[in-house]
């Protein structure tokens, strides 16, 4: 591994001078699960490393029932998944951030670290763009909001800007009788990446679908929504005839491409199946709450 500087910000103000000074050269160290990785393999070569895990902000869990979730960027993925709160109130986000490598990788490996990444297959990125989150970002010019359906910019590639990074992730709190799912497909049991992921989130009324998100991973550049399919399934009652026809608007969403771990055939069909089993699942869930 080439020679770099390691510096810990305390603060966000000195995160952002920090990364500011280097520019290009400078990364974010959030949990380094997937940094740490690339830099051995040379396919990263930043001048510095600024870990900003002691940053208060970026350490935070917290919910308001009027406001919503706000989740610091470097929260590990274990007090996610282990969290009452998130298993309550946004247990597809728990899911997938339980399904991030081992229970050691979990220790470290966060949320935002796996949003910015910005892998076409990451776990995390299908259940956020399915609860439709926001992220906080500061910056030399302050701080913004933007949508996570804006973030990617390709694979591997966010919409970041020279010294910028994400604080915190912002999701509105759940509507009454609704509830979120994110599952995936994996060669292995564990420690394996998707070949396809779904994120459903589903609001009910009686039988009556009134309001859906559909997301996918690994089966485009970056992991998209499935806006059509989730259209489909509101206004109507939630029975075979309208999942069918989320299915078929799924896996015409999906533009997989052929790779080691399966053919682009085989992933659309996969990501029919996976949202079928997403919106059931979710749907179950809204029904008990």
């Amino acid at each position: 591994m080439h020679e770099f500087t390691f510096q810990a910000a305390t603060s966000i103000a000195q995160a952002v001078e920090l990364l500011a000074r280097e520019g290009e050269q400078a990364r974010v160290l959030c949990g380094g699960t997937d940094l740490l990785i690339q830099m051995r393999n040379g396919a990263r070569r930043p001048r510095l490393l600024v870990d900003v895990k002691s940053i208060p902000e970026l350490r935070a869990l917290s919910y308001d029932p009027k406001t919503g979730l706000c989740l610091g960027a470097a929260v590990p993925c274990i007090e996610i998944s282990e969290s009452p709160l998130m298993r309550r109130y946004y247990p597809g986000l728990s899911e997938a951030a339980h399904l991030i490598g081992s229970l050691q990788i979990q220790q470290r490996a966060s949320v935002g670290g796996n949003l910015c990444n910005a892998s076409p297959a990451a776990d995390t990125s299908p259940a956020l763009l399915a609860l439709d989150a926001r992220v906080r970002i500061a910056g030399p010019g302050g701080q913004r909001e933007l949508a996570v359906t804006q973030f990617f910019a390709g694979p591997g590639r966010n919409v970041l800007g020279a010294g910028e990074f994400v604080t915190q992730i912002l999701i509105e709190p759940p509507a009454a009788h609704s509830a979120d799912c994110y599952l995936r497909l994996i060669p292995r049991n564990e420690m394996d990446i998707a070949i396809v992921g779904a994120g459903a989130a589903i609001a009910l009324e009686g039988q009556r679908c009134v309001a859906a998100r559909l997301a996918l991973g690994a089966v485009a550049p970056t992991p998209i929504l499935a806006a059509q399919a989730a259209a489909a399934l509101v206004g109507q009652p939630l029975d075979e005839g309208a999942i069918e026809r989320a299915v078929a608007l799924v896996r015409a969403a999906a533009q997989p491409i052929d790779d080691m771990r399966g053919s682009a055939n085989y992933r659309r069909q996969v990501a029919g199946v996976l949202a079928r089993r997403a919106i059931l699942k979710a749907a179950a869930r809204a029904r008990e709450n």
